[in-house]
């Protein structure tokens, strides 16, 4: 009980609770940092591939594998450091702090994060694997594949900058902070949705003539 209270009163200490939140913050930081880097390596080699009309190979699916897995542990700490960041603040400020707009909305950010990393993992991935390539994939996987994606990529991105973004707190509305998030989405889908098709009638053009030699000559 002795060693109870003594850790106890060694957490009430205002350079305790400062230290810790610190530790736990920067934990936060380095699992967000691992995942938007996996990210944005994967997408960056994703639409050179589609740029250069190559399919996918083992060497990608292999990649595809890591990537999943290190997001999806990035994802759980980013939770459980989360987790902790709120429990500390709550413990300081109270359950005013959860009216704060900018948390509302990091939070919804996240949540959305978990969803769709749910569904990447369990429909969008093995439907890539039995196909083979994204180019391969039917219309409507195709364009769950680019959708998901596309929120992966705006979500990783928006809840960084949510999460150093004090100067919107307590100072915009839920809606006035979520309103980018949106838009950004249905650009990059829109953008995504026109390379892929590009990509795909390029692919489709080059098959007659990799096909018959002698109609490349004429």
């Amino acid at each position: 009980m002795e060693l109870f209270h003594l850790v106890a009163s060694l957490f009430q200490q205002p350079a305790t609770m400062e230290l810790t939140r610190m530790g736990v913050v920067y934990a936060h930081l380095i699992a967000c940092c691992v995942a938007i880097g996996m990210v944005l390596t994967s997408d960056i080699a994703m639409i050179k591939q589609l740029f250069q009309g190559r399919d996918s190979t083992a060497a990608d699916k292999e990649h595809l594998h890591a990537l999943k897995q290190t997001v999806l542990l990035s994802l759980a700490a980013l939770w459980v450091t989360g987790i902790g960041i709120v429990a500390l603040d709550y413990s300081q400020k109270g359950a005013v702090y959860f009216l704060n707009p900018k948390l509302q909305a990091k939070i919804l950010v996240v949540a959305l994060l978990t969803l769709n990393g749910w569904v990447l993992h369990s429909v969008v991935m093995p439907a890539m694997d039995k196909a083979g390539s994204l180019l391969k994939l039917d219309i409507n996987a195709r364009n769950l594949a680019l959708f998901s994606g596309v929120v992966s990529g705006v979500s990783w991105f928006y809840g960084a900058m949510l999460g150093i973004a004090r100067p919107l707190s307590w100072k915009y509305s839920l809606s006035d902070i979520m309103f980018a998030y949106p838009v950004l989405i249905c650009l990059g889908f829109a953008a995504m949705t026109l390379l892929v098709k590009w990509a795909a009638n390029r692919t489709t053009t080059q098959v007659p003539a990799r096909m018959n030699p002698a109609l490349a000559s004429w």
